[in-house]
């Protein structure tokens, strides 16, 4: 019986909306938690340091769901794109072409809108890198509550553009705000990494191998320097996803129904509940719209992000270098773009490396966290309407397809006259 139930929570919690919506409430809650008279307990809360002393670390609660728990959430990315790639819709090279130029643009264009409007204002020097990241977990959240109706390309697309836009955005991070990179603690998770793939290679499946190297693998690029979430990443992309003639399914299929529900249902939503707890006072509201700081922000989000990905992929299918994905239309492209523009993860870290004054921080976290709801909702709207376009014409055509089987020769009443 518990067997059962514990299957069926599962089961019920890979489905992407109810993730998704656990995810939302998570950070509507936080929200309103740090805005409300309780929250000097939220922010004691996301403060609180966890050490493990044995290995010198000593973080927030904040920072193990930012870097700990969505090293997982990261992994099933992983797992889902090495599938994508390999037998799924971008093994096309031309598909999976589409995603990396799509994120090239998303990173450049918002990175150079920014730089224009906020020129000469202290901290954009480093703060043009705020608006390049899209926010996966976020994106596919709102991708799966309102694009249900919406052709599976869509997912596949926006999932491999959010995981190559993350890992640039990273990349940027890395050189930006790494003022020194640990060589030997980066070479010791590259050895790990390489262990994993060997194990994979020889049909290994004990978790007493694979545990041990995904931890080791973390706390190395911690330790070097480099965004640990990029662990997770690695590892579900040195995944086996095609299964052997002895196996049921492969270990990638595996190890994804294992831990989509981990990350639905416990990563994503912890990490929304930490990370979303942003003050929004009245003087951030009054000075978000009159500040070169946060109209750079929000310009590079909103604009930049669709203008990016919508623009260079409409331009790598124009010019044969990249396949638009199966039943999407430029329409269809045009709202995932507007997704692009839900920086929230990524956007919040860079506004707190890029800008060590406090006020200037809260006042570009309170941009990306605006921004990002007003592309959420742009987006969703988009999608809906995008939704009932598809079901309408999957309506009409099996209408037709009835209409004809009702007429064919030998099967109407008139058919023996």
């Amino acid at each position: 019986m518990i067997v059962a139930l514990r299957s069926e929570l599962a089961r019920y919690l890979r489905t992407e909306t109810v993730g998704g919506a656990l995810l939302l409430v998570a950070a509507a809650i936080a929200l309103l938690w740090a805005n409300s008279p309780w929250r000097d307990g939220y922010f004691a809360m996301v403060d609180t340091t966890v050490a493990v002393p044995a290995l010198h670390l000593e973080l927030t609660l904040g920072d193990w769901t930012k870097d700990g728990l969505l090293a997982i959430f990261f992994f099933v990315a992983g797992l889902e794109l090495k599938r994508e790639l390999v037998v799924g819709e971008l093994a096309d090279r031309k598909r999976a072409t589409l995603p990396v130029v799509a994120a090239l643009g998303g990173v450049v264009t918002p990175a150079l809108i920014a730089l224009a409007v906020g020129w000469g204002v202290p901290g954009m020097d480093r703060g043009w890198a705020i608006p390049v990241a899209t926010d996966i977990a976020f994106a596919l959240a709102v991708l799966a509550m309102t694009g249900s109706r919406i052709p599976a390309g869509a997912r596949v697309f926006l999932l491999s553009l959010a995981v190559v836009d993350d890992l640039l955005a990273i990349i940027v991070i890395a050189v930006l705000f790494t003022t020194t990179v640990a060589l030997g603690w980066l070479l010791g998770a590259a050895l790990c990494f390489a262990g994993w793939a060997l194990a994979q290679r020889q049909r290994i499946r004990t978790p007493l191998v694979y545990v041990p190297l995904a931890l080791i693998a973390w706390y190395a690029l911690h330790e070097a320097g480099i965004h640990p979430t990029l662990a997770g990443v690695i590892c579900g992309l040195l995944t086996r996803v095609r299964p052997d003639p002895d196996e049921d399914e492969a270990p990638a299929t595996r190890l994804e129904h294992l831990f989509q529900p981990v990350s639905a249902g416990l990563c994503v939503p912890l990490f929304a509940l930490f990370a979303s707890g942003v003050p929004l006072s009245g003087t951030v509201f009054g000075e978000m719209f009159t500040s070169r700081l946060s109209l750079a922000i929000i310009a590079g989000l909103l604009i930049g992000k669709f203008v990016g990905i919508f623009g260079s992929s409409w331009l790598a299918i124009r010019f044969g270098i990249a396949t638009r994905p199966a039943g999407l239309g430029n329409r269809d492209m045009s709202a995932l773009s507007v997704l692009g523009g839900i920086g929230f993860t990524v956007s919040l870290l860079v506004a707190e490396l890029a800008l060590p004054d406090r006020a200037a921080a809260e006042l570009a976290k309170a941009a990306v966290l605006m921004t990002s709801l007003a592309a959420s909702l742009l987006g969703s709207a988009l999608l809906l309407r995008r939704g009932r376009a598809h079901q309408a014409r999957r309506d009409a055509r099996a209408a037709t397809e009835t209409s004809e089987g009702r007429t064919a020769p030998g099967h109407g009443e008139g058919s023996s006259n």
